[in-house]
Order: structure tokens, then sequence, then C-alpha cells
């Protein structure tokens, strides 16, 4: 399980983790605020761009955390 994760775009994933950590004090609302936040910041990431040249290329991708 922690090769799969390692191998995932690890910081998506920890804006994922911020999002599900937030959900228990936000409202729908405030949630939806933050997902659209961290998505902006997401797809500025370096692993962004690697997943999409990597899905273009038809090849896996290798994701840098960054």
């Amino acid at each position: 399980m922690r090769r799969q994760l390692a191998a995932r775009p690890t910081y998506a994933l920890g804006l994922i983790k911020r999002l599900l950590n937030a959900t228990g004090g936000n409202s729908l609302d405030q949630q939806l605020e933050m997902e659209a936040e961290l998505q902006a910041l997401a797809s500025k990431s370096d692993d962004f761009a690697e997943g999409v040249r990597a899905f273009l290329e038809k090849r896996k991708p290798s994701f840098t955390g960054n």
C-alpha cells in the first residue's frame, strides 16, 4: 500500500487530506470554496503537468511530489 501511495501525486493527496480534515467544521459553501482554491493550486503543480504529459504520451506518469 505504501508503494502504491508513493507512486501517486503526493502533493494532490496532501491537498485531498486537507479537504477531508476540514469537512467537519465547514459548511457546504465553505467546503466548496476550499475545494476550488485547492484545485487551483493543484492545477499549477509539476505533478499535474506530468500527469497531463503522461496521458497525452500514453505512458505511466512519474510524479515528484511538487
